[in-house]
């Protein structure tokens, strides 16, 4: 579920929801930080609750896609790649997007009501990465069914490690992150109506000469995630207290 092994081509076939995100996280991240113009799109673009006081309403949208630091801009597009592809297959890719900007915006709108008209500038990504997170604790409660046990102990370590270093860590908005994950839960008893268990297999794309069928696929498989699973349990939690604990907004 949360283990990636498909190609560049195949992935983005998939989940093109999630690449065009990643694809506008880099592009803002490398235009902002090395191309002409660049420190306009930051300065009209990122969030500041006294502009936003003042009607400049697009402030509370803009800032999801906007990254400063390497390190933020990686770990955010990461995250995603790692933790959305699981959604975007049980949602459907309108659903998906919906969940992610509704909860992307709550995180801004908490912000701005909660932080008040003083509040410092603020950008990324990671308010709509804790909605999906918040998504991801309805699914453990309430929707048992969606989640394997292995997957659901996987994903609310991930999270408890977010929430610690939200608070230990300088530099972060702690609103944006605690009121998209309340978003993400919220949302989940209208957004998860009638969704089924994610499938590595369905509606899946095979690269250019791979071969459709393979008996032995099963097999391989599970070999290979044996392999991995450590692997990618010590990468996600190396990068979880990295990440979150730099200077991420």
């Amino acid at each position: 579920m949360f283990i990636r092994n498909e190609s560049f081509y195949s992935f983005r076939k998939q989940y093109p929801v999630i690449t065009i995100l990643v694809a506008i996280h880099l592009i803002l991240f490398v235009w902002m930080n090395f191309l002409p113009f660049g420190d306009l799109i930051l300065t009209f673009g990122i969030g500041f609750n006294l502009d936003v006081a003042n009607g400049e309403y697009w402030r509370l949208v803009t800032p999801i896609f906007m990254h400063i630091g390497m390190g933020h801009v990686l770990f955010n597009s990461f995250s995603l790649v790692i933790f959305g592809p699981a959604l975007e297959q049980m949602l459907g890719r309108f659903k998906f997007i919906l969940t992610y900007l509704l909860t992307g915006i709550a995180a801004n709108v908490a912000t701005f009501w909660v932080g008040g008209l003083m509040y410092g500038p603020h950008l990324g990504a990671s308010g709509a990465i804790f909605g999906l997170f918040g998504l991801y604790v309805y699914i453990v409660l309430f929707r048992k069914e969606l989640i394997d046990q292995a997957n659901a102990q996987l994903v609310l370590t991930i999270i408890a490690l977010g929430l610690v270093m939200t608070f230990l860590g300088t530099n972060i908005n702690i609103f944006a992150h605690l009121f998209g994950l309340i978003a993400g839960a919220a949302l989940g008893p209208i957004i998860l109506t009638g969704v089924r268990p994610y499938s590595a297999y369905r509606q899946r794309v095979f690269d250019e000469g791979e071969v459709a069928f393979d008996p032995t696929r099963w097999q391989k498989r599970q070999n290979m995630r044996k392999r991995l699973k450590p692997v990618i349990w010590s990468i996600l939690i190396l990068l979880v207290v990295i990440g979150l604990a730099s200077r991420l907004f």
